[in-house]
């Protein structure tokens, strides 16, 4: 294996492209069965027909847990859309398209998005009132069983050469309710200081998706309280909690 060609860095673990085949490295102390249910859900989305990064082995590699699924030969869209800034409006649409085509698959094995934000909410450094507040929220949104990706954001989009996309990254995915996947896109837009994007971003979805911007607003408290759980997250929990504390929008 060839580790001299980082891709990536991120929290708690290092991708490395070796030839046809990324390579996704853990930290030693790195959750096993959160590595496991990462390469899980991969095989479960791929069974929906999605076009995703498909695994190929997971293994461990000095001690620690890793990773092997097929390499993408492209670029991620955020690059496209910071070096061709003329079309990033296509590109946009280009993104909520396939967002939509994500949440008209059915994977019956995926974690409950539902199960997965209570637990994270439980974790969460909020007040007792509030936490119970966000779980009546929670319990009181309609049920969905609609696959989220959980972390849709430009970055995990590899368009091909000939300008097929990609997707990639489903440590996060779920199946719920589609509005709670798009404010989690909607809260990462924001959280990248992207606030213009934001809201074109929650427009287009909202009108290409017959969805009243509102009930996805509605979402963001729910999902801004998990994400401020996360790890990584430290620098930007005042944030997130700022959303947290907005509980209605006119």
């Amino acid at each position: 294996m060839n580790f001299e060609r980082v891709i990536a860095v991120r929290t708690g673990k290092t991708v490395y492209r070796d030839g046809n085949r990324v390579i996704k490295v853990f930290d030693s102390d790195y959750s096993k069965a959160d590595v496991l249910t990462e390469a899980l859900n991969c095989a479960r989305v791929e069974q929906t027909g999605l076009d995703i990064a498909k695994i190929l082995e997971v293994t461990m590699i000095d001690g620690k847990w890793a990773i092997l699924s097929e390499y993408i030969e492209g670029k991620p869209l955020d690059r496209l859309m910071k070096e061709n800034p003329e079309k990033k409006d296509s590109y946009l649409e280009q993104f909520v398209d396939l967002q939509l085509d994500v949440h008209s698959r059915k994977s019956p094995l995926l974690n409950r998005l539902k199960d997965k934000v209570t637990r994270k909410i439980q974790a969460a450094d909020l007040d007792a009132t509030v936490r119970y507040d966000l779980y009546t929220r929670l319990e009181a949104m309609p049920k969905h069983n609609k696959v989220c990706h959980g972390d849709f954001n430009p970055s995990n989009i590899i368009l091909t050469p000939d300008g097929k996309p990609y997707i990639l990254d489903w440590s996060h995915a779920t199946q719920g309710n589609a509005s709670a996947d798009a404010a989690q896109t909607y809260l990462l837009f924001c959280l990248s200081g992207e606030k213009e994007t934001a809201e074109q971003y929650l427009t287009l979805y909202c009108e290409k998706s017959r969805t009243a911007k509102k009930y996805v607003q509605s979402w963001l408290p729910i999902v801004a309280a998990a994400q401020s759980s996360a790890e990584g997250m430290t620098e930007k929990r005042e944030f997130l909690l700022s959303w947290v504390n907005v509980m209605d929008y006119e």
